[in-house]
């Protein structure tokens, strides 16, 4: 019985000895990954058992042959325990990590859910109060002047338009977010897509005395669905004349790089805070207040359009960025040529 004490209290002291050596580098470490503590606490476990093994064998005074075999013997399932502990504890500080990003993507898609939300419900609730105060002077004849009914008249058609805008954005954007967008790729004449796009943006463009600028040349064909590029042009466009301040100038040029085209649409709106940057292309984001549409903005999309832009051109296989620039900012989409 004294031996097998013996032999308990050697190996508990070698043991303590190295774990605490391991809780003191684990302390240190405290601030890495979960890889690292992992392969710390299993490398300490394995330590402490062979430190045990071998002080028991010392304290035996076993002959070298024996102790050489005792020795080999340790060193082996040393190995095979690191081996295979190092395997399986990489892919549950794998496992864990994926679910601590699965949890956050859950969280900030839960906090864009409520944001569009209550971006919708506030642009929805602009018009409709509007819409109904007019309908009621109409309906109650406060309202007799002709050309006050034709103005009420006239907003009643804007706001009506302006919904129906938004409902168009919210469908396209939860195709997207769906997964159920299906592009029928053609060759289109970008020339041509940012022409339509320019005139059915110039009305804007010319009641803010905002200058519209394009290549005359240069406009290469692009492997796209034709309505969903012109739909990404259009956005561009309408977001540059929205935050230009009045009598600035928006360009829009073109070209080739090797296999794939590229798009520029530059405006001289002073430029974009950095912070805010890789967030402009987030559902509902509009940044400080000098970059929210007003009640009466014809172009309000609720915050939509440059999400919508990201979806459509990454369905389409290419990638849109945007950088600040001397006097503005600049957004870059690349595609494939046709």
């Amino acid at each position: 019985m004294r031996d097998l004490l013996l032999i308990f209290a050697i190996s508990l002291g070698a043991a303590l000895a190295i774990g605490f050596v391991g809780a003191v580098l684990l302390r240190a470490l405290r601030r890495s990954s979960i890889t690292v503590h992992l392969s710390v606490l299993l490398t300490t476990t394995v330590v402490a058992v062979t430190v045990g093994v071998m002080a028991v064998a010392e304290a035996m005074f076993l002959s070298p042959h024996d102790l050489e075999v005792v020795l080999i013997t340790v060193a082996a399932a040393a190995v095979v325990s690191l081996a295979v502990g190092g395997h399986f504890g990489r892919r549950l500080a794998l496992a864990a990590v994926w679910r601590d990003q699965a949890r956050e993507r859950e969280r900030q898609l839960e906090k864009g859910r409520r944001d569009l939300v209550a971006w919708v419900s506030h642009d929805l609730r602009t018009p409709l109060a509007g819409l109904r105060a007019m309908a009621e002077a109409l309906e109650d004849r406060v309202v007799r002047d002709p050309d006050t009914v034709d103005e009420y008249h006239r907003r009643i058609r804007l706001e009506t338009d302006r919904m129906s805008r938004l409902v168009d954005d919210l469908f396209e954007l939860s195709r997207i977010n769906a997964g159920a967008l299906r592009l029928s790729l053609t060759a289109v004449p970008l020339g041509e897509v940012v022409s339509d796009a320019l005139a059915s943006t110039a009305p804007l463009a010319d009641a803010r005395r905002i200058k519209l600028v394009a290549s005359e040349s240069g406009w290469p064909m692009v492997a796209a669905s034709e309505p969903e590029l012109a739909r990404v042009v259009t956005n561009l466009l309408l977001n540059a004349v929205r935050y230009t301040p009045e009598d600035g100038t928006v360009r829009i040029e073109a070209g080739r790089e090797g296999d794939h085209a590229w798009l520029s649409v530059a405006d001289t709106c002073g430029g974009i805070p950095p912070a805010d940057l890789p967030q402009l292309f987030d559902i509902a984001f509009r940044g400080e207040p000098a970059r929210t549409p007003g009640p009466g903005d014809a172009g309000a999309s609720g915050g939509l359009g440059l999400a919508i832009v990201r979806g459509l051109v990454e369905a389409h296989g290419g990638r849109v960025e945007v950088r600040n620039i001397a006097d503005g900012c600049q957004f870059m989409v690349r595609l494939g040529t046709a």
